[in-house]
């Protein structure tokens, strides 16, 4: 049994290095053993990649997917974070550039006219179609009194018609009729920079414009000029804007002219307007 042992671990020992030796030589090609295993390991490794490479890109797909998804949460918070600050920086850029434009305009006013202006919000409108009039966040305690004449800084808007303490009502000039209380109030105007006289006495609802009558046969007044009131009347104190004349033409009778002006304040638009305060003369004459 030793002999036997030692003569197949003799032979095993031969067909080792024959076959190292063999492996060793310089060949072109390979031996079919050589091509048999080397092609079985090539398919069971191929078998194996596939399911092992899907996984892999599998579970990497997940972790680029959940990073997206939170990088997409980050950009929808950064943009809904850039919107809300865009909107409150265009309202406030608003807001500044209309309280600059108020502010010039009431410099340039005062030193012009003497006149005091009380900023007030609009904080209502009434729906009744007969009288549309509109409430503002001012009242008595504020020094607001009944005719105070309303503005904006581009024009006329109204008259103040009802004071309460905290409150007041606005009759705006779109109720300028005989059939209103603004009726016997009417508004004395004249052109600027021109001998010109007349009266703004009614609304048109449906043109949108105001009718200026009682101009003279030789009046200056023509198309495009700015109609400003006169301060003549009791109520309107001088130097506001009405609007500019859109057209001219003879009135009744062949006697005088009577001519339609577009309003320069957007009435449909109201959200602050300026109530006029014109100084007591009596108190100026003590002042001087």
């Amino acid at each position: 049994m030793r002999n036997k042992r030692l003569f197949l671990m003799l032979i095993g020992l031969i067909l080792f290095v024959a076959i190292m030796g063999f492996s060793l030589s310089d060949r072109k090609n390979l031996s079919w053993p050589e091509k048999f295993i080397n092609d079985s390991v090539a398919l069971l490794q191929s078998w194996l990649y596939k399911p092992a490479g899907y996984m892999a890109g599998l579970f990497e797909d997940i972790r680029t997917m959940r990073h997206l998804y939170e990088e997409n949460e980050q950009l929808r918070t950064t943009v809904a974070r850039y919107a809300r600050d865009r909107s409150t920086y265009n309202y406030l850029k608003e807001d500044n550039d209309y309280y600059k434009s108020v502010l010039q305009f009431t410099e340039a006013q005062k030193n012009q006219n003497n006149y005091e202006y009380l900023i007030a919000q609009v904080i209502a409108a009434n729906p009744d179609a007969y009288n549309k009039t509109f409430k503002i966040n001012r009242g008595s305690k504020n020094g607001i009194q009944k005719d105070m004449a309303v503005i904006t800084i581009d024009g006329l808007v109204g008259l103040v018609s009802e004071v309460s303490p905290i409150t007041s009502t606005v009759m705006p000039i779109t109720e300028l009729n005989a059939q209103s209380s603004f009726g016997s109030k009417k508004i004395s105007a004249t052109v600027s920079g021109k001998d010109s006289f007349g009266i703004v006495e009614s609304y048109n609802s449906e043109t949108g414009q105001l009718m200026m009558s009682k101009i003279a046969e030789d009046d200056p007044l023509q198309e495009g000029d700015m109609v400003i009131t006169s301060g003549l009347g009791s109520v309107f104190p001088r130097g506001i804007e009405i609007g500019k004349v859109k057209s001219k033409q003879v009135g009744d009778f062949g006697l005088t002219y009577t001519a339609y002006i577009e309003p320069s304040a957007k009435l449909d638009k109201l959200r602050e307007v300026l109530v006029v305060k014109v100084p007591d003369p009596e108190a100026e004459g003590q002042k001087e």
